[in-house]
């Protein structure tokens, strides 16, 4: 900022990259938004950084690639051009795991000649891309746009890298709650869905006078016959919405 003291602007980027940290680390809130998360990620990143734009490309679950954030709409649509084109620095830098550099784009051409192109027409010039990975696992990758050519700053660098690796590390923590919480949610799925079977397998029993075994073979052959899944068929015996009836006349 214009006239504010240098210790002042120091000061101030050291409350930001404390704060920003602090975020990134604290994944464990119940209203966590992945959305928002790397939103801050990208915008922060502008401000600690210098760079002229940001951006995040995710891994999906099928290995094809999601623009998550951009800090900006340039950037978005260079980032979403990228990934269509499978083009760029970026896409160098997800499939392979390593950092890729490059200080002036108009000099690669032959490499990634319609990123350069794209490149251009957004008003960019330069592009960084550090991957976000722990260990031997590729997430995404983390973009630094420069509307100037130029070599990135070591200092800058290793910043976005340790960024990129809390925020990788922030998102694979979410991603096993996730899906602790689904195995959760089936498992407990599963076990409802058993009582609800057992007290149909009940009610069958005793106004068919069958034994157990008798009145599920009753249940699964009625439910089978009419494709229907065999857990709707029991809710529908124990809420009293079928007539038992009808079922045991069905063998």
């Amino acid at each position: 900022m214009a006239g504010e003291p240098h210790s002042e602007v120091l000061h101030n980027r050291e409350r930001l990259l404390s704060r920003t940290f602090v975020r990134l680390a604290d994944t464990l809130v119940a209203d966590f938004d992945v959305s928002d998360f790397l939103s801050m990620l990208a915008e922060h990143c502008v401000e600690l950084l210098g760079v002229s734009a940001t951006s995040v490309i995710l891994l999906d679950a099928t290995g094809g690639l999601r623009v998550a954030a951009t800090s900006s709409e340039r950037a978005e649509l260079l980032e979403l051009f990228a990934v269509e084109t499978d083009d760029g620095p970026c896409i160098d830098c997800v499939r392979g795991g390593v950092p890729v550099f490059c200080t002036d784009l108009r000099a690669e051409t032959r490499q990634w000649p319609r990123f350069t192109a794209a490149a251009h027409e957004c008003g960019f010039r330069a592009a960084h891309a550090i991957p976000m990975r722990l260990r031997d696992e590729v997430i995404g990758v983390l973009t630094f746009l420069g509307a100037d050519p130029g070599d990135p700053d070591r200092d800058d660098i290793e910043l976005g890298q340790a960024l990129a690796d809390v925020a990788t590390i922030g998102i694979l923590q979410q991603r096993t709650i996730e899906q602790r919480n689904e195995v959760a949610g089936q498992l407990q799925t599963a076990l409802d869905s058993r009582v609800v079977i057992e007290q149909a397998k009940g009610v069958l029993a005793q106004r068919g006078g069958l034994s157990m075994d008798d009145a599920f073979k009753q249940l699964r052959s009625y439910a089978r016959a009419r494709r229907l899944r065999l857990t709707d068929v029991a809710a529908a015996i124990t809420d009293g919405t079928v007539d038992p009836a009808a079922i045991l006349a069905a063998s």
